[in-house]
């Protein structure tokens, strides 16, 4: 039986990872592999922001990575919380009775709930505005170099 509460906290602390994918489906699951590899880009693009700055181009591309994986991991465990508990028992455990236990949204769950919104919405956004902010400094500064050699 697949706890709601528990894949809920999964997506929104490991999400980035995939971690809820394999708790939910297994380790042959291949959407929880592809979530690795674009976690762990957005992980070195917010290291290489961290370290070299924000005129490092890797670490302007790879920010929004950062920012779209977290993002979605958290949309993931706000989805995931917010179901009924009839459609996640009959979604992540076939077979059980639609009132089974495991489906319930707890305090726990609301918590889960909140924390993605918050986090998710912060992430998201903030790592796209650095991007946006560094890029479009840059064109300003071509533009410039441009207009000084005419």
């Amino acid at each position: 039986m697949k706890s709601k509460t528990l894949a809920a906290w999964l997506a929104f602390l490991f999400g980035i990872f995939g971690v809820h994918r394999f708790y939910l489906r297994g380790i042959k699951d291949p959407w929880g592999w592809l979530h690795l590899p674009f976690g762990l880009a957005g992980i070195v693009g917010l290291m290489r922001y961290q370290n070299l700055g924000q005129n490092d181009l890797w670490a302007w591309v790879l920010m929004p990575v950062f920012g779209g994986v977290l993002g979605a991991a958290c949309l993931t465990a706000i989805v995931y919380g917010l179901m009924t508990r009839e459609k996640w028992n009959a979604w992540a455990n076939p077979g059980a009775p639609a009132d089974a236990l495991h489906g319930r949204t707890t305090w726990w769950t609301f918590m889960a709930i909140a924390l993605s919104l918050m986090i998710g919405a912060a992430a998201t956004l903030s790592s796209f505005a650095l991007s946006f902010k560094a890029y479009f400094q840059n064109q300003v500064e071509a533009g410039r170099r441009i207009s000084q050699d005419y």
